[in-house]
């Protein structure tokens, strides 16, 4: 096996950094009691600065008296390293989030699929690069072995048994994912590199430190299984964004919109699902949360497909309140299935709608009860023989081929006048709804005529023929 470690050692700034409109003002990442506050992270301007990771907040405010100042939020931090294993996910099936600051993927498998390492490593690192991840790659035949390679250095990439175990060798004990107090005793032994721990005796290491050491080498070395819980993205979609300060305008929600959506188009890409339907939840501070539910016709997963309709209803709603926080849930990713395109025809392009692209925006700028279709009803009476329906290509409505229905089909007939120049067709017998009475009695032989100016219409007349000639259409 060939395990690639994606380390994220900046997770909870990135998270924010990538949300903000302005990244190169001062940010500080901040942990601990309200009265004991520390540095946990800082950004490359705050560093600048003199503010340092773990630097008490007090210490750092004297430091840069201005700068942001962001709480610590765990969940958020979870929320942004499942989405980068939904993504990961596209590249192989075997991912693990068993180190709380890497993600773990098998590429041996994936080696076939996306090309030799160097072409895998560009791409994963494009991709992470435009999601605003920074981070450290390195692969090894083990697991613990790519995580420590990238602790150690970015771009360390061997494949080898043989020269992993002399990679491992150089490893400072501080890169080798050992307990603090381990590296502590280890130190005070004299032993700073891996290759001296190495070759110390393996009973001498054992009478000395507990066995979860050995253990740990063995695993790191691939001497010992190293069974890794595997993660499957769930068939299921949070995300949240809290706002510094209350939004007010629903164009200013875009913005962040924006970044959500891209990032539910990763999880979908990941899964290799769609949406079908999503909801969009504004959180305010004195009122309940305004729900936006944004349905489409086929299950769709591209961010700028997406941000269309979702922009298009943000546009049309009405916010009640300043907006506090915003989210994104979907409760079922169905499986995407792409628009299928003539390989010969110009228009199957990129910049090209389908029709249930075109029908989503369609209901997202008119509303929902705007937009239908028509489908054929069992009544035979042309006025009753058809009935509106929510548009879906699923059960459009088949326009027969023989001609004998016209394009236009009025609602109620209109007296034909004058006569009919020439009858090109009929009669067509149509007798029904004498149970529902008088009125709703059809009994009636219907033509295709042709008028005096030559158009091709659809009439009738009364079986005793009495009355004048009736219209009902007109053919194309």
């Amino acid at each position: 096996m060939l395990w690639a470690c994606l380390l994220l050692p900046h997770l909870a700034l990135d998270d924010v950094q990538r949300r903000s409109a302005d990244t190169t003002a001062a940010l500080v990442i901040a942990d601990g009691p309200a009265q004991r506050r520390i540095v946990r992270d800082a950004n490359v301007a705050a560093l600048r600065a003199g503010i340092h990771v773990g630097q008490p907040l007090a210490a750092a405010r004297a430091v840069l008296p201005e700068f942001r100042c962001i709480a610590y939020d765990a969940a958020a931090e979870t929320r942004l390293r499942d989405l980068l294993a939904a993504w990961a996910y596209g590249y192989s099936s075997m991912v693990s989030l068993r180190e709380h600051d890497a993600i773990l993927v098998e590429i041996g498998a994936s080696l076939n699929l996306f090309g030799p390492w160097p072409n895998l490593e560009r791409r994963l690192r494009s991709e992470l690069i435009e999601l605003g991840i920074t981070h450290r790659i390195a692969i090894a035949p083990t697991a613990l072995g790519a995580c420590v390679l990238a602790t150690s250095q970015d771009g360390i990439a061997v494949m080898q048994s043989g020269p992993f175990k002399g990679a491992l060798a150089h490893i400072a004990l501080s890169a080798a994912r050992l307990p603090d107090e381990n590296v502590s005793a280890l130190h005070a032994m004299g032993i700073r590199r891996l290759r001296e721990l190495f070759a110390l005796p393996r009973s001498g290491v054992a009478k000395r430190f507990t066995p979860a050491l050995l253990d740990h080498l063995d695993r790191l070395r691939g001497d010992a299984p190293d069974p890794l819980p595997l993660h499957h993205p769930p068939a299921c979609f949070f995300t949240r964004m809290e706002f510094d300060h209350a939004i007010e305008s629903s164009e200013i929600l875009l913005f962040p919109l924006r970044r959500l959506l891209s990032d539910f188009s990763v999880y979908l890409q990941g899964r290799d699902s769609g949406v079908q339907q999503f909801q969009i939840l504004l959180d305010h501070d004195d009122l309940p949360s305004s729900l936006l539910t944004v349905g489409l016709q086929s299950p769709q997963r591209h961010a700028n497909a997406l941000m269309e309709v979702a922009r298009l209803m943000i546009q049309r709603m009405t916010v009640p309140a300043a907006v506090r926080a915003l989210s994104i849930r979907a409760e079922e990713l169905p499986a995407y299935v792409p628009d299928a395109e003539d390989l010969f025809d110009d228009r199957s392009s990129g910049s090209q709608l389908s029709w249930s692209q075109l029908a989503d925006r369609l209901r997202a700028r008119l509303g929902q009860e705007q937009v239908y279709q028509l489908t054929a009803t069992h009544d035979p009476r042309p006025e009753y023989a058809w009935r509106r329906a929510a548009f879906s290509q699923r059960t459009a409505m088949t326009i027969p081929r023989d001609g004998t229905r016209p394009t236009w089909l009025f609602p109620w007939p209109l007296p034909l006048h004058g006569q009919p120049q020439h009858i090109l067709a009929g009669p067509e017998r149509i007798e029904s709804g004498w149970w529902e009475g008088l009125q709703q009695d059809v009994r009636r032989d219907y033509y295709v005529i042709e008028t005096r100016l030559g158009q091709r219409a659809w009439a009738f007349r009364l079986l005793d023929d009495a009355g004048p000639w009736m219209l009902h259409g007109w053919f194309a």
